[in-house]
């Protein structure tokens, strides 16, 4: 074993321009469908801590009167999948309003009378955060007499759900686009190093050496060059991630968006799939050679 990984090493000295090569090709592959991986992980997460905070904003008639408040509190505590009911008064809404607005304080200073509506803010459980069943609690709260219109943010979660199931259809796509040029570059390296050596395997097969012995150092060879680029891709992607992650969380509250690294499950995984890459490019080129 020992003689075919001296073999193999002593291969990538020797073609070092062409092993260069692979290697950065294949680390290209790994950088760029790995940011993918990162990017779907992060974004996964961002909107599953969006779907935590959906809520259902009821807003009353004019014409309700306080007195009924509390049974209409209770009519909407009633309905499945509801957690919890607060009361926000048109009064604490629309201080909550100006908090909002301070810089552009001057647009409510004009208003004559408060246009904001008395309304029930709902929290649903966490068994009713999907879009079908949000959707229909909020519409057996806007069936209710009292209840003039209700808000809830889940249509546009949906839609950027949506999207974001678009982006990851690409994903997959230029993973696998990546994935066959990364396989095709490193079979043609092997091709050529393998042309190189051709009167070298012909003598070693006349002399009766076997499959195993002619095979071994050219798989080894790919392997190492699979290892070297995804150990390189992973550590670029890192690097990259660490800068842009840093900033981020200077410029947001951390609790809102919290960025995290791939899994070490995840990465050595990928650097498994370098690693099959570079044994299924040198398996072609193999195959093709040896059968001519």
């Amino acid at each position: 074993m020992a003689t075919y990984y001296h073999r193999a090493i002593q291969d990538i000295k020797d073609n070092g321009f062409l092993s260069a090569t692979t290697i950065i090709t294949i680390a290209l592959s790994i950088l760029i469908v790995s940011a993918f991986a990162l990017f779907f992980t992060n974004a996964n997460d961002i909107m599953n801590y969006w779907g935590k905070g959906v809520r259902i904003m009821a807003y009353l008639k004019p014409d309700t009167s306080q007195k009924n408040f509390p049974d209409i509190k209770r009519e909407i505590q009633g309905i499945y999948g509801v957690q919890d009911v607060n009361f926000i008064s048109k009064e604490e809404a629309f201080k909550r309003l100006k908090e909002q607005m301070k810089r552009q304080s001057s647009i409510l200073m004009n208003l004559n009378e408060n246009p904001l509506p008395d309304a029930f803010e709902i929290r649903m459980t966490a068994s009713s955060q999907g879009g079908e069943k949000v959707e229909e609690i909020a519409t057996k709260i806007e069936s209710l007499p009292s209840i003039e219109d209700v808000e809830y943010g889940q249509k546009w979660l949906e839609r950027f759900t949506n999207i974001f199931d678009l982006f990851r259809l690409a994903g997959y796509a230029m993973g696998g686009i990546f994935f066959m040029a990364a396989v095709f570059i490193v079979a043609n390296t092997i091709r050529l190093v393998i042309y190189t050596r051709r009167e070298e395997i012909e003598i070693m097969r006349l002399v009766g050496a076997s499959e195993k012995f002619i095979k071994s150092p050219f798989y080894i060879e790919g392997i190492i060059q699979g290892t070297l680029g995804g150990i390189i891709g992973i550590a670029a992607l890192f690097i990259t991630f660490k800068l842009i992650s840093s900033s981020v969380e200077h410029s947001f509250k951390y609790e809102l968006l919290n960025i995290r690294f791939l899994s070490p499950e995840f990465y050595c995984g990928i650097i498994l799939c370098s690693m099959f890459v570079g044994w299924l490019g040198c398996y072609i080129s193999l195959k093709q050679f040896l059968k001519a």
